[in-house]
């Protein structure tokens, strides 16, 4: 019986403390994405991100932070997939329905521009565009324009209802106003 209890005993150490380990390593890889991405390089961050998910896919602020890194990278697609794990893990953060509803409006941007169209299944891809000639849009780009301007009124409006002294208050209400009087053009 003693034989038992000292190894369930180790057994017990042992997780703790490799579960003490990993939280430490994904601290250390976020901090280290960080000043990468303030010093702007945001493909070391989003590798030490991944890492960091890698070791931990419950840590929202992970999420975020790639989200952050693909921004900064123009990487819409990414961002917008890595904002919504962020909210899944975390649905009550407010910046995070912020920065989707931005991360929405770039998509928005690149799909009147021509940078990405809406595939077959239904969600953005990058054109083969050389010229970066404008092209006409799809119906399935326009019905997709339209879906993320509903949900990024929803993001801006779940953002403003969880930080109601937000600093930003009147300029995010005039961006939804803006989003919602283009969706009636």
């Amino acid at each position: 019986m003693k034989r038992v209890l000292l190894v369930a005993g180790v057994l017990f150490i042992s997780v703790i403390s490799t579960a003490c380990i990993n939280n430490f390593a994904v601290q250390e890889l976020n901090t280290r994405a960080k000043e990468f991405i303030e010093n702007g390089d945001y493909t070391s961050a989003v590798e030490r991100l991944k890492s960091s998910i890698d070791l931990d896919s419950t840590a929202y602020e992970s999420y975020y932070n790639l989200a952050v890194a693909y921004t900064k990278l123009d990487d819409y697609i990414n961002a917008f997939d890595n904002y919504k794990k962020t909210l899944d893990l975390k649905n009550d953060f407010a910046d995070g329905y912020y920065s989707l509803a931005v991360c929405e409006e770039n998509l928005i941007l690149d799909i009147e521009e021509g940078v990405l169209f809406v595939n077959e299944e239904g969600k953005p891809e990058k054109t083969e565009n050389p010229d970066n000639k404008k092209r006409k849009l799809s119906q399935a780009d326009s019905d997709y324009i339209s879906q993320l301007k509903t949900d990024a009124v929803k993001n801006y409006e779940k953002y403003l209802s969880l930080s109601e002294n937000a600093p930003d208050k009147d300029a995010v209400q005039e961006r939804i106003n803006e989003l919602s009087a283009r969706d009636s053009e």
